[in-house]
């Protein structure tokens, strides 16, 4: 079995790494010390199996997870957490394999033979009562074989065309495989649902013009586009916008 350790704690890392020594049948291939590095390691070194911390500064091991399901061949999840038993009582409802830090041996063996690859709508369910932030600060993009991070402050919209999804962004525009609803869903604060096939971010949005077939459309702060506003979602995004924007009624 081929195990990536993830854990922004030196020390946590190297227990872990002594007891998986002693466990047999096992063979740590790389570890990382924040989310990006356990993508970067993911992606090249393919491991069956990953011992992620949840809580870590930037991303969580919980984002970091619905990340690694962008890849062809997801890993085997185990988190390890240092959370009060309210906490670890969710990991185990959702049946996801978690070990309570300090981690004991006979207890990762068992967690190793139970390792399961995590669907991201059971990562969405725990992310509640585990008090995870429950949007993502990054979207995942797959480029070939390769990951890329977006940060979603600097995302301009989303547009969805048949199956997939653009993101326009500070750096240009990559295709993800989700859908629109749900990331209306996850990032609703902040973005705008101007049409049936797009979300714009508030902060982006410099005016709301309407031309002689009043149709209204949205142009965009640093970005040389307008989005058209379809007449269902026109009153409900002029209300939401009345007084933030420059909106061009004439």
């Amino acid at each position: 079995m081929r195990i990536l350790i993830v854990d922004d704690e030196s020390p946590a890392r190297e227990r872990l790494k002594q007891q998986l020594s002693e466990l047999g049948d096992c063979e740590v291939i790389g570890e990382a010390a924040n989310g990006q590095q356990a993508l970067e390691c993911c992606q090249q070194l393919q491991p069956d199996v990953v011992l992620l911390d949840v809580r870590m500064p930037g991303l969580s091991g919980i984002e970091i997870a619905q990340h690694f399901n962008s890849l062809d061949a997801p890993p085997a999840v185990i988190f390890t957490t240092a959370y009060d038993e309210y906490a670890v009582d969710a990991f185990e409802a959702e049946a996801i394999g978690y070990l309570l830090k300090p981690v004991r041996k006979e207890k990762l063996a068992r967690a190793l033979r139970h390792a399961g690859r995590v669907s991201s709508t059971r990562l969405r369910q725990l992310k509640h009562p585990s008090h995870i932030e429950q949007r993502r600060a990054h979207i995942c993009a797959r480029l070939g074989e390769q990951l890329r991070l977006i940060p979603v402050a600097d995302i301009h919209y989303f547009l969805a065309d048949q199956k997939y999804i653009t993101v326009r962004h500070k750096l240009g525009s990559d295709l993800i495989d989700e859908s629109l609803k749900d990331l209306s869903g996850e990032f609703g604060d902040d973005f705008v649902r101007v049409h049936r096939n797009a979300l714009v971010a508030e902060k982006a949005i410099a005016t709301i013009e309407r031309d002689e077939q009043g149709q209204y459309k949205i142009r965009l702060r640093d970005c040389d586009e307008s989005l058209q506003i379809s007449r269902r979602h026109a009153t409900a995004v002029l209300r939401r916008l009345k007084g933030v924007n420059n909106v061009n009624d004439d």
